[in-house]
Order: structure tokens, then sequence, then C-alpha cells
């Protein structure tokens, strides 16, 4: 069954523990979109409240609310995401996205993560690997990410041109460039972020989508659970 993924774009650290605590028990999983207003647009938490918040969290030895409770996959739509990747980390991700178009040094961000781990155990389980994901923009070739295609845990397809800014139309060219990565690495796992609705989801899986990660449709809907569960049995 497919992984459905509500995105989250806080502007507050209590905007984030409001939104997060919605999908607790419902999903695995929930990604924070983290947007610096450089490599994007838009902004979000921690940079929407100053350039410092996370080094301060970090240096308490703070964590992301409910990070007990859920997972977090951090979606780093930021310039150098090498200078952040270590806070993320001390911050409880359980996984942490680059985009391929922001990274000068994709070699030093997968030494940084591969070997990391979140830190939590459940249920007695082992702790468990940070994954390290790539993203890439709708525009940017495939061939862009085969150096790195067999050393990150996944790869996350842009499905809009305007990223960092949810409700965004979906690009159909996405379905063709799954298909692609799909027979270029037969195992690869793939996340689609942007565009991801009722219509566009059925599309998304038959192209060999593993992961949907969906914003508006999710965040807007009168029911959340309800929702979730159409979108995983599409």
């Amino acid at each position: 069954m497919v992984e459905i993924i509500p995105a989250l774009m806080p502007r507050t650290f209590e905007e984030l523990r409001v939104e997060t605590e919605r999908f607790i028990g419902l999903v695995e999983t929930v990604q924070i979109d983290v947007m610096d207003g450089v490599f994007v647009g838009n902004k979000s938490w921690p940079y929407s409240e100053g350039a410092n918040i996370i080094q301060d969290l970090t240096r308490e030895g703070d964590t992301i609310p409910f990070w007990e409770d859920i997972d977090f996959e951090a979606d780093l739509m930021i310039a150098n995401p090498e200078r952040e990747i270590a806070n993320w980390i001390s911050l409880g991700a359980s996984r942490i996205i680059v985009h391929t178009e922001s990274v000068t040094d994709m070699d030093f961000i997968i030494a940084e993560v591969r070997g990391s781990i979140n830190g939590k155990q459940v249920d007695g389980e082992e702790e468990r690997p940070i994954e390290i994901g790539l993203a890439l923009h709708i525009n940017t070739p495939l061939k862009k990410i085969e150096p790195w295609i067999y050393a990150v845990d996944f790869v996350q397809c842009m499905g809009i041109v305007k990223i960092g800014y949810q409700g965004q139309p979906f690009d159909e060219r996405v379905i063709s460039k799954i298909e692609d990565l799909r027979e270029l690495n037969p195992d690869v796992t793939i996340s689609v972020d942007g565009g991801v609705n009722f219509e566009s989801a059925p599309q998304l899986i038959e192209a060999g989508a593993t992961r949907l990660v969906s914003g508006s449709t999710i965040l807007e809907s009168t029911n959340v659970e309800e929702t979730i569960e159409k979108l995983k049995n599409l």
C-alpha cells in the first residue's frame, strides 16, 4: 500500500505543534516544508521566526513537537542545505530531503546523514538510521541525480513547477519522469510532492510512486482521516 504523508507549512513553532497533533495515530510520518525565502520565495518555520531559532533549539536539546509520537521528514527547500543537516539530525528528523538544484556538495550531505540514527526507540525496536532523500524539480533532468541514485534512500519527484506553495496545479510531466526513474532503478523508493489529489494519485501510483506527499488536499478537507484513507486506497 502506498504511504500517504501530509505536508505541513508551519509559520511558527506553535503552528507546527498544533498541525502535527492532528495526525498522531493517522499516519506514520508528516513532512515539514522548510523554506528560507531564498531557494523558494516563501518562508516557513524556522526562517519565518528568525535565523537563530533552530540553533537555539538544538543547543537546548529540544526536539520537534511530538517527536516520540510521530515521524518527521524535513523537506529542506533552502539554499546550501549542507549548513543545516546537523541541526535537523539533532531535532529528531526521521528523513531529511534536499533539493538537487540547491545542493553544492551532495557527497558531504550523504556522508553527514549516513550512519546517523533517529534516536527514537519504538516498542523495543532498535534505533533506526535516518533516511536521506533527493528531491528533483519537474524541469531538472534525471541524469542530474544519476551519480547519487544508489546512495540515497529515496527520490522525491516534484509534481508542480512552483515549489514552496501549496495548492499549485499538477504537472503531468512528472508521470513520465517517475516511469523513467523506475526503469533506471527498479528498487528505488519514489515519493511525489506537489499536486497530489484524488485525480492525480492513481496516475502516480500506476507510474511507480510508493509515497505520496499531500498538502492542501488533506489540510483543507473537512475530514482528514477520511481523506487519508481514500488516498491510500485509490
